[in-house]
């Protein structure tokens, strides 16, 4: 494992493979986003780090680290991508309150709280579990519903 001085300042890149960005945004973002440079899209984004170079004692590169996307969810309404930038923003609000930014926004720093709310309204894994359970028991059946009465 890689040991850094305490106040080397770490550059991070995107490593190539991103198969689970192609996945997780839907055909219509993607036509958008080449139709129209500057759009935005928001997500929730899993990273794992895949590489790293300039670590040596002696060595005259930078720190670097890549990174590449391991999970990604993309917001596809206006309700969602609302909720996702207030918890950007509670997250933004106390990472300033820790003292590594330069300036504060209005609002709640509770980040659990926003995050909370957030999936307040998104089904939990015991009912996606469920659902998926009830997708395999339709496809076992052939797609049949039978109907009484």
């Amino acid at each position: 494992m890689p040991r850094l001085d305490e106040d080397a300042e770490v550059e991070v890149k995107l490593d190539g493979a991103a198969g689970m960005l192609q996945q997780a945004i839907p055909a219509i973002l993607r036509r958008g986003l080449f139709e129209a440079p500057g759009a935005r899209i928001v997500a929730v984004v899993e990273f794992a780090s895949t590489t790293y170079t300039g670590h040596a004692v002696g060595e005259d590169k930078d720190p670097q680290v890549k990174l590449r996307v391991k999970l990604a969810e993309v917001a596809v309404e206006g309700d969602q991508i609302r909720r996702l930038r207030e918890v950007m923003r509670a997250m933004y609000r106390q990472r300033k309150m820790n003292g590594t930014l330069d300036e504060i926004g209005p609002g709640s720093q509770d980040v659990d709280a926003a995050v909370e709310l957030l999936l307040a309204e998104h089904p939990t894994e015991g009912e996606f579990e469920a659902h998926e359970e009830r997708e395999r028991a339709r496809k076992r059946s052939g797609g049949r519903v039978e109907r009484y009465g």
